[in-house]
């Protein structure tokens, strides 16, 4: 199996660590003011600010904090302006790579992002190249042994998920982008725990890669998923869970 759930959740793992730091927080900030900016203030009429709001207390994070970076990006507060940018490109052994980045200096940031593609072994491509690879899905994480699958199954099926796959030890739903909210309230309501939960895009096939080129790939990887800038990456690697664990440990 891909690994791709494996990834997801040891990274969904992570982010309380990262909040500590404030790299977190400076991420779903830039989130919030962005997502306000492009659908309004109202998180009951703004999916994406809703999702945003849901992360941000995920990490513990002050409402004021929230509340500000709202009213900054719908213009009742003076802030600085982000514009969402997506570079895709290529990893090692040619996997695709979509990288989802919020930016307030486009030229500063393509050069850094390029940099890191390049000391990794992959390169920024065209834009256009790899997006094909790629559908908007709502993507769901559970652990095999917080659920069985034929309950999973159940749920999710009758909440509007299309489609539920097993990957090594976890199970992955996905959605349609607007069954989101519901399968994972869903799955709230019924006590499972979710290991990871996005909406972003979900590759639509898997290119394996084993020793160097994993080891590569996952530090590719971390390098993009570490920089400010950057809010979400996805990328069709298939690498076993057992490798993805000791890179991360």
């Amino acid at each position: 199996m891909s690994g791709h759930s494996k990834w997801h959740s040891i990274k969904h793992k992570k982010a309380a660590v990262d909040a500590k730091r404030g790299k977190l927080f400076t991420k779903i900030i830039r989130e919030l003011s962005v997502a306000a900016r492009a659908g309004g203030g109202d998180p009951e009429t703004n999916p994406r600010l809703r999702k945003a709001i849901t992360d941000a207390k995920a990490v513990n994070m002050p409402a004021d904090n929230i509340k500000r970076a709202i009213m900054k990006g719908t213009g009742q507060l003076e802030g600085a302006s982000f514009e969402e940018i997506n570079y895709e490109g290529y990893g090692p052994g040619g996997v695709a790579i979509f990288v989802e980045v919020l930016s307030d200096n486009k030229n500063r940031t393509v050069s850094e992002i390029r940099h890191i593609f390049a000391k990794n072994g992959g390169r920024i491509g065209e834009s256009g190249c790899v997006a094909w690879m790629f559908k908007r899905k709502g993507y769901i994480v559970v652990e095999q042994a917080k659920a069985s699958e034929e309950k999973l199954l159940d749920i999710a099926l009758s909440n509007g998920a299309e489609d539920l796959r097993e990957d090594g030890s976890n199970f992955e739903i996905l959605t349609p982008p607007e069954k989101y909210e519901a399968v994972v309230e869903a799955l709230k309501q019924n006590n499972i725990e979710i290991a990871s939960s996005d909406v972003g895009y979900i590759p639509q096939t898997y290119i394996k890669l084993e020793g160097k080129q994993a080891q590569q790939q996952l530090r590719l990887m971390e390098e993009l998923e570490d920089h400010d800038d950057v809010q979400h990456v996805w990328a069709n690697f298939d690498i076993e869970e057992a490798e993805i664990a000791s890179f991360s440990v």
